[in-house]
Parts: C-alpha cells; structure tokens; sequence
C-alpha cells in the first residue's frame, strides 16, 4: 500500500512506489521469415492479429520479402492473422523525420482497430524501428511491437533496447516514448546485403560501449579491425552478438531504463554526434557521428589525463584501420558569435537530460567516468589536436 510521507506539510502526502518488471527475448537467427523458422509464429501466437512494415531499403536488397512474409503468415495461419499487405515506407534518417512514417503507421494501426493484444511488426534499420515503434506505442498506449532490425546498428544498440523517437528540426529524438518491445528477432541473414558504410555504423556503436565497458571486447574489435574493414561476416557477426549483449546488460543491471537520472553511459561520444547529425542536414550517417563524437570525446579524456596517449593512440589506430571516420569539417565550424557550432550540442544534450549535464567519458579503455562541465576551451583544443591527428 502507499506509504505516508512524514515530510507532508501541510497537508498529507501518500508516496506510491511502483515496480513493474519487464522481459523480452532477443533471438538471433537467420531466414526469420522462412516457413521453417518459427520463432515470429511462436511470439505472436495463437491467432495474433498482425500489421507489418518494411524499410524501403531493405526491401531493395530483398525483393522477395513481402511474398515470402505473405507466405509465411498463410503456412502459420494458426498463430498469425495478417490484416493486410506488408506496407513498404521510407527508411534511413528520413523516417524520423518528424511525422513522415509514424503518421502512416498511426493511420492504419487504428484503421485496422488493433488493440494491445494485436501485433505491429517492423523490419528494417533503427531509424525506421524508432518511428514504427513510436507510432505502435501511441495506439491504446501501447500495441505490441516486434523488432526485426536488419543493420549492424540496429541488431546490436537501438533495436534491442526500450526507446523510440523521431526528430524535428535540427533536434535528434525530440519525441518518443519509452517503450519495451514485445520481442526482438535478429535475423543475421540481413547483415550480409548491407552496403559497407552501413555496416561500419554498427561497428562504431560497438566500440563505443568496448571503450566504457569491456576492454576485452576492445581487444576484439582492435585485432579484427581490418576484418571488419574488409566485412568479414564472421566478424561481423559476432561483434553484434557482444554489442548486443553488452547494450542489453546495461539496460538491465544499470537499473534505470527509462532514463530517470541524469546519467547515459550508452550516450558516450553522442553529443558532439547529435550535433553533427544536425549540422550536416544529416548528411553524416548517425554511426559516422558515432566514430567522430567518440573521437573527439576520447581526445578531450586524454587531455584530461583520463586516458594515456598509448590508449588514445589506441582507440584511434583501431577506427580508422576499421574504416570508420575520426574526423568532420563540421567540427571546426563557427557561429556568428565566433563560437564552435558544434558546442550547442551540449545544451541540447543537457536539455534532454532533463537540465543537469552528465557526459560519459572513458576512464582508461573499459571504464568510464561521468562528468557534469565540458571546458569549452578544452573541447576546442581537443578539435584541434584531433584536426592534426588525421
């Protein structure tokens, strides 16, 4: 029952605490929508009502999906009732774009009067996951959400944790909704159509939780790092099964998955990316941003004396042997004020935070440090010093 606040004054004040635990499977396997695999059958279950949406780019490396998702559903017509044709909607960046493709998924959510026992099902990157996520938790507060991401990214950071979020304006992820999903089927069969560039942007969001976190999968990434340049499967593979695993611990043992504090470890290096994104009209790609923020942020833990110049040296030799970017123009730009542009991503950052900052910083390669002031003069040295690093 709610407990009695002695501090209540002057009227009387009943606390109530609430703790309600969420699960859901994460699989990792291939040919998901094959007749053969169950695994989507045995989630929805036993006459699941079910819409599903497709990333157009995934849809153009795959053809044959919305036949084979067709097909799929009529040889598993006991557990799963389609209610129309996979819709195909625009993926990348582009569907976050404000109300773009949550507005469409809203529309046909509730044409189709799906209730919070029916299933939405989203396949595609993790851009086009936040904004079919996004509009699926709106319905009913919430209809029931599977997870199909088809990207490195996806796989092992944003698709496999609770959030969803679309942009407006120059603003990463102003709305969303903290959201579990149902189920999170990756399918690694996806991984092997990705353009290279596309590939490497999940390779930056696993160093960036190695660095914090694991210096043995540090370790890994580095001895792989021209693996993983040339797209060896086998690595790929199995960096996005331990970045996704890692993501998925710190969601659970870090005790506060939707973000209460003030605090984001699995935000390390995004500040700086945020604002590139934006900057760039988002022309950069949000893993690229990944690889410059964590660059830059490296940088300014180094001249802190958090980092060694070896572990630095480190950190950096191993990105761009990857092939991922340490670098952008957009750093060194100003305002009219004369000030580095790149440093209004702090106040947005700090304004999503909820008003007091809190940047993750390495504190030697597999461990972190948070800090709640950035030195602006410092920030600038450090773009400096990473300009002459290239």
């Amino acid at each position: 029952m709610p407990t009695l606040s002695s501090k209540a004054s002057p009227g009387i004040v009943y606390v109530e605490e609430i703790s309600v635990p969420f699960s859901y499977p994460v699989y990792f396997t291939r040919g998901a929508f094959s007749a053969g695999n169950p695994i989507l059958a045995e989630t929805v279950g036993a006459g699941g009502k079910v819409l599903v949406y497709l990333d157009s780019g995934l849809v153009a490396a795959h053809p044959h999906l919305p036949e084979a998702i067709a097909a799929y559903a009529e040889a598993h017509a006991d557990a799963m009732t389609l209610l129309a044709a996979p819709r195909v909607l625009p993926g990348g960046e582009g569907a976050k774009d404000g109300w773009a493709v949550a507005q469409p998924v809203l529309d046909e959510i509730i044409r189709h009067r799906l209730d919070r026992q029916s299933y939405v099902v989203a396949a595609g990157g993790g851009a086009f996951l936040d904004a079919v996520g996004f509009a699926a938790s709106l319905v009913h507060r919430g209809v029931r959400l599977v997870r199909l991401p088809s990207t490195t990214l996806s796989q092992c950071d944003g698709g496999v944790g609770v959030k969803t979020g679309v942009n407006l304006g120059e603003v990463k992820n102003l709305i969303g909704t903290f959201a579990p999903p149902f189920a999170v089927i990756n399918d690694l069969d996806f991984l092997r159509t990705l353009p290279h560039d596309v590939m490497l942007d999940g390779v930056a969001e696993a160093f960036k939780v190695a660095i914090i976190k694991d210096a043995a999968f540090f370790g890994f990434l580095s001895d792989a790092a021209e693996r993983l340049a040339a797209g060896e499967q086998e690595a790929v593979e199995e960096t996005v099964r331990r970045a996704g695993v890692l993501h998925l611990e710190h969601i659970r043992e870090g005790r506060d998955p939707f973000e209460m504090g003030d605090a984001r470890p699995l935000d390390f290096g995004h500040w700086a990316a945020h604002r590139l994104e934006g900057l760039s009209g988002y022309a950069v790609r949000h893993g690229q941003a990944v690889a410059i923020g964590i660059a830059l942020d490296s940088v300014y833990a180094s001249l802190k004396g958090l980092l060694s110049r070896e572990e630095l040296k480190r950190i950096l030799s191993a990105f761009r042997r990857c092939g991922l970017p340490t670098w952008h123009r957009l750093l060194a730009e100003r305002d009219a004020t004369g000030q580095l542009a790149i440093l209004d991503g702090i106040e947005q950052f700090r304004e999503h935070l909820g008003g007091r900052l809190s940047i993750t910083l390495p504190h030697g390669i597999g461990n972190k440090v948070e800090v709640h002031e950035m030195d602006a003069a410092l920030i600038a040295e450090a773009v400096n010093s990473l300009r002459e690093l290239q």
